[in-house]
């Protein structure tokens, strides 16, 4: 993984398998039928580094990474939408 973070969808989702804040945003997201890419941290050190770079030294999850390279951090759904809305 590098910092471009190639994706297939709109947003990727930086998560662990324990996180539940995290089950429930993905959850959300399908239910609305908001494509992502899933990123486990604790499976992808490359993945763990970019995500301590945009939370300043934190692996805080959730966090979703847009394809303009912006960041929300602990998102509601209705966040992550509005956020592609804008995106366009």
């Amino acid at each position: 993984m590098t910092d471009t973070v190639p994706t297939r969808a709109a947003v990727t989702v930086f998560t662990t398998v324990w996180c539940g804040p995290c089950a429930r945003l993905k959850s959300q997201l399908t239910a609305r039928d908001i494509a992502f890419d899933e990123v486990d941290v604790e499976a992808d050190e490359e993945a763990a580094a970019l995500l301590e770079s945009i939370n300043g030294g934190h692996r805080t999850v959730p966090t979703v990474r847009f394809a303009d390279g912006s960041a929300l951090t602990n998102p509601s759904a209705d966040a992550v939408a509005e956020r592609i809305a804008r995106l366009g």
